[in-house]
Order: C-alpha cells, then structure tokens, then sequence
C-alpha cells in the first residue's frame, strides 16, 4: 500500500528484490498504461529506472483488460477475498496496519492457497514458479550468451 501512485517504489521494494533473492534476472515487464508507469523515459522516472536496469517495457493494449488477464484476475480476487471482509471487520487507523493484513493474504494467496487456473493446475503460485524456474534461468542464459557475444 502506498500513498501516491509510484510504481517505482513497489519495483524496488518488492519486485526486484524478489527475482534477485530466486537468482532470476528481471529481463522484461508488462504494465497497463497508467501515467505511474508511462511516460518519456527521460523525464520519467519509472522509465528511466527501467532503462538502466536494462529491463524491457511492454505495455497493455489501450482499454483491452484482457491483455493482462490473470492480473485482472487477481484483482477481482483480492477484491472479493480480502478488501470487502476485511473492512467489514476490522477498522485500520494506519497504512502500515493495512498493508501488514494485505501482506499475510498476499503470503496465503500465494504460497498456501491452490490455484486451479491454467499454468498452476491445482498447486500454488509459488509451486508453479519454483517449478517452472528452470524456464526462467534458460532464457536468462541465452540472453546472456546473446548479450555477451
């Protein structure tokens, strides 16, 4: 939870630091095009973070939600699953308090919690990411190789 729309704290917080503790280079992201995440990468500083960490930009089709789907997915379901229980029970009288709640559904979500969508079949995301990071490493490496030739 954040006070301002800044994707770049989320990014070095939590994002990067994640795929750099799995030893996972982060090669490419997909944002919708919201103005924390768009803009001349000159004067933006999302964008330009991006551009010295060498990570490529993609973005959403304008108004076509479907592009990122399992991340409209996800927001339904913490919606749903957690924002409209959680209001009803307790009263937060900070951020902090907020996000405590929204971090151990997050760690439920994602590491307790089977999924029975397409890529996880019945494990947990984080089963289906440790399981298929294998992939992640091969094509690190052939970027690397590329990189490096």
């Amino acid at each position: 939870m954040y006070d301002r729309k800044n994707a770049l704290v989320d990014a070095d917080d939590r994002v990067v630091p994640f795929y750099e503790a799995q030893g996972i280079q982060l090669l490419s992201v997909l944002t919708d095009r919201g103005t924390e995440y768009c803009g001349r990468p000159e004067y933006h500083e999302y964008e330009l973070y991006l551009g010295i960490e060498n990570i490529d930009h993609s973005k959403t089709k304008a108004r076509h939600p479907q592009t990122n789907g399992i991340c409209e997915r996800f927001h339904k379901t913490i919606l749903n699953e957690f924002y409209q229980i959680a209001f009803r029970k307790k009263i937060y009288n900070t951020l902090e308090e907020l996000q405590n709640d929204v971090d151990l559904w997050i760690k439920s979500y994602n590491e307790e919690r089977p999924h029975s969508g397409r890529y996880c079949d019945g494990k947990t995301p984080m089963e289906t990411f440790l399981g298929t990071k294998h992939l992640a490493e091969d094509k690190m490496h052939g970027y690397n190789l590329a990189v490096n030739s």
